[in-house]
């Protein structure tokens, strides 16, 4: 656990810019700060909600049990991401599990004491809603985007949103597995090996172990725009 230091931290300008300084002096005895190793799970499917969760550092896959037993992934959060707004006002346990695909800092303010905040400070209100229904709204467009592409431009589209969303760089660690992939795409995991395979045949890529070098942006944003 870390020292509390809201009055300090970026995240305060993405979510708690309408609280006063005692507010944000009050969320300090709330809220712990925690740290997981890359494949902690963080929270499992079915536990009971009782905080409020955002994530400082790292990254972290939302998934679910699908009925035939296998985890589909439902999105990857970023630093200053909510990581529990899907369910946290709507059920009193969890729809879906939470793992860090990256050494992580999630943290965590007791819900009770949110609920109060937003009672009785509308304009917080309003923002947390606002972030609500923005959250939702990427789900659905990331979802319903990646299932109107072909195979070869799901796999590019993916390699894109880490070079320009996550690392802001061409060259970058992949942190998930080839079977990760798949789940979140909606394919099969040989079928990203094997489209992965004829990236690097058609030098659109390299992949030296983990790392990832995209040699060819315009041809990869062209396949993940028409493919």
């Amino acid at each position: 656990m870390n020292k509390c230091d809201c009055a300090l931290c970026e995240f305060r300008t993405i979510v708690f810019e309408d609280l006063s300084s005692n507010e944000i002096y009050s969320v300090c005895g709330y809220k712990t700060e925690k740290n997981y190793k890359k494949g902690d799970v963080i929270i499992r499917e079915g536990s009971q909600i009782n905080d409020f969760l955002y994530l400082k550092s790292g990254l972290v896959k939302l998934y679910k049990l699908s009925k035939d037993g296998k985890d589909q992934i439902i999105s990857i959060a970023k630093p200053l991401d909510f990581v529990s707004l899907v369910s946290i006002f709507s059920d009193k346990t969890y729809n879906f599990s939470i793992s860090a695909i990256e050494d992580s800092t999630v943290c965590s303010v007791d819900l009770k004491f949110i609920k109060e905040l937003i009672s009785k400070n509308g304009n917080f209100a309003l923002n947390i809603m606002q972030k609500m229904s923005r959250n939702f709204d990427n789900i659905i467009n990331n979802t319903f985007n990646l299932q109107k592409k072909h195979l070869r431009g799901r796999i590019a589209h993916i390699l894109l949103f880490f070079a320009n969303e996550i690392y802001k760089n061409n060259e970058f660690e992949l942190p998930l597995s080839r079977k990760e992939i798949a789940q979140l795409i909606d394919m099969t995991t040989e079928n990203v090996i094997r489209i992965l395979s004829e990236f690097r045949q058609d030098k659109l890529i390299e992949i030296h172990g983990k790392n990832t070098i995209i040699i060819n942006l315009n041809k990869l944003n062209s396949i993940a725009e028409h493919g």
